[in-house]
């Protein structure tokens, strides 16, 4: 259900163990064949899909639309919160529903850049709270809950999220084709080692010119429906067990 359709007495009235999902995303470059609204469009998607498969059972906020990408901001119409206000903003956000009763909150992500701040945010967000012992503080990304859609279309080339990548063209592709641009005018950007398995900061206009990252060139909207399926079906199986948490349990 989606907290903007509620009356406040709706809200009220909800059993305090009903999840809520905050999806949070972004609006950024996305090289230059593809819109900057990307990450907001198909995380809006993905969600959609994940309500019709769970109904009324959890409660969903309106998508975050402003994101944590300042390493996009050499690229003209990225916007992007400061780190620490879109932090704190994060923290906010749960705190809103703490003094009603509500319980389980799970930060649903769709921008890399997001990654780190909504796992911060719930971490500090445990620390101020570390009395209670029913509160359930969940950060995710929508693309790393166990989707493996190489797996599920072999013609599927890319095995991790990239940026205006075959992944998010094809998603992209299958949901407003007519916002992508002409995808022979481009041409693959590497990935690239960037010192892993540790974790380099970086800039993005010092990886890619154009940029994206990966190689748009093999994106198909029926590759796009693959990847939506398939993501939003991980999506779905993860809140499953927010759903089935008994409350208490450590490991679940």
């Amino acid at each position: 259900m989606d907290l903007s359709d509620l009356k406040w007495t709706d809200v009220a009235a909800l059993p305090k163990e009903t999840p809520i999902v905050i999806p949070v995303a972004a609006l950024e470059q996305h090289g230059r064949h593809m819109p900057l609204f990307t990450d907001s469009l198909l995380l809006g998607e993905v969600v959609r899909r994940v309500k019709q498969s769970l109904g009324p059972r959890i409660l969903f906020t309106p998508l975050m639309w402003l994101g944590n990408s300042h390493h996009h901001l050499d690229f003209p119409g990225t916007m992007s919160a400061e780190p620490r206000l879109y932090l704190d903003m994060l923290i906010g956000m749960v705190e809103n529903f703490l003094p009603h009763g509500f319980r389980r909150f799970i930060i649903v992500n769709g921008h890399g850049g997001n990654t780190v701040p909504a796992q911060q945010a719930m971490f500090e967000l445990r620390q101020k709270y570390r009395e209670r012992s029913d509160l359930l503080l969940i950060s995710t990304t929508y693309w790393s809950l166990g989707g493996e859609p190489n797996k599920v279309d072999s013609s599927i080339q890319q095995t991790q999220m990239g940026h205006a990548c075959e992944w998010e063209t094809s998603m992209m592709l299958r949901l407003a084709p007519h916002l992508v641009g002409d995808l022979t005018k481009v041409g693959p950007v590497a990935f690239g080692r960037a010192f892993a398995p540790g974790h380099r900061a970086w800039i993005t206009k010092e990886r890619t010119e154009p940029g994206h990252i990966g190689d748009p060139r093999n994106a198909t909207a029926e590759k796009g429906e693959v990847l939506f399926a398939e993501f939003s079906r991980s999506v779905v199986d993860f809140l499953q067990r927010v759903l089935d948490w008994n409350g208490s349990e450590w490991d679940a």
